[in-house]
């Protein structure tokens, strides 16, 4: 390399690393923060990722617009693909159900795990509840099952996806009763529910808080939750635990950026997360929707996807999915 060319490059050099510094150093916000949904307006997570940037605008934690986009489509597949697209972009964030989200990761055939993200936090767990029309023949779970023995895959459960939690859940009943359900999908857990006030379908297995303005107007009737301990709002309900079957779960409530984006961008959203968790009134919001409410900041969270990811590997190649 000759000595007059050194200088001219060390500039260069110089110059480069000066404008990644300025980059990193910019105010973040720094521009509008797009918020994804992969859901239809209405449905859970919709509801969730509304309810924590209003939170943020009541209590001015930013100083930019905050736009919910809904992405709906393939199970999640549409919205979580989006977000993968805009690698490096900390003006992107993703509002995820940990059932869709997870099995969509498990999927070799997708590449849309974890590492093609940045987990940010975990607010809370969802549960699930199996519920029917007020009318209903159906009076306790046993009386559910005992039918579904009867005429195997006569019955059906709306869910949101193919692969969401709800489907996971009707799944996981099946491997621990035997019964046999067929199930039909919905865009949205609000869509799944009046599905089952229509009296279009005889039961659901989707988020309790979906369905409790319904439950409340004695509308419709949970025959069993999948919660650890019976729910406080719902203490005549068993758990499916207590009934005698291995079935706990529900739906996470989270939020991931792209992957390679700035540490720092995600280091302050993680941090605006964290007050809108701590706010009273993500606190009353929790208690009323009967969350199991948890954080998880993005090193946990990280952790936690990546366990919970093996564990879907299972439901994946029992429905036939994940293959290239």
């Amino acid at each position: 390399m000759s000595a007059s060319r050194f200088p001219y490059r060390l500039a260069v050099a110089f110059l480069a690393a000066g404008l990644a510094a300025a980059v990193f150093a910019q105010p973040y916000p720094s521009k509008p923060i797009e918020f994804v949904v992969h859901v239809n307006p209405g449905g859970g997570t919709d509801v969730f990722a509304r309810l924590v940037t209003e939170i943020m605008n009541r209590e001015k934690l930013v100083s930019q617009p905050l736009v919910v986009q809904n992405r709906p489509g393939g199970s999640g597949v549409v919205a979580f693909t989006y977000v993968k697209g805009k690698r490096g972009d900390p003006h992107t964030v993703l509002a995820i159900a940990t059932g869709s989200f997870l099995t969509a990761a498990a999927r070799t055939d997708l590449e849309l795990g974890p590492e093609h993200f940045t987990p940010l936090a975990f607010f809370a767990r969802d549960p699930q509840g199996v519920m029917v029309h007020a009318d209903s023949k159906y009076k306790t779970f046993k009386e559910l099952i005992d039918d579904a023995k009867r005429q195997p895959e006569a019955i059906v459960s709306a869910v949101t996806s193919a692969t969401g939690t709800g489907r996971i859940a009707l799944w996981r009943i099946e491997r621990e009763t035997g019964a046999k359900f067929k199930f039909v999908t919905f865009k949205a857990g609000s869509e799944a529910v009046l599905a089952v006030l229509g009296g279009h379908v005889p039961f659901s297995t989707e988020n309790v808080s979906e369905a409790w303005a319904h439950i409340e107007a004695n509308k419709m009737r949970v025959l069993a939750v999948t919660t650890e301990k019976r729910m406080p709002a719902l203490p005549d309900v068993p758990t499916l635990s207590e009934l005698g079957y291995k079935v706990q779960i529900g739906t996470g409530r989270g939020f991931v950026m792209p992957a390679g984006v700035p540490k720092e961008a995600a280091a302050a959203m993680e941090a605006l997360l964290e007050k809108v968790h701590k706010s009273a009134l993500w606190r009353d919001y929790s208690q009323k929707n009967m969350y199991e409410d948890r954080w998880m900041g993005s090193a946990e969270f990280t952790k936690y996807l990546a366990e919970e990811r093996a564990g879907r590997q299972e439901f994946i190649e029992s429905i036939g999915l994940g293959k290239k």
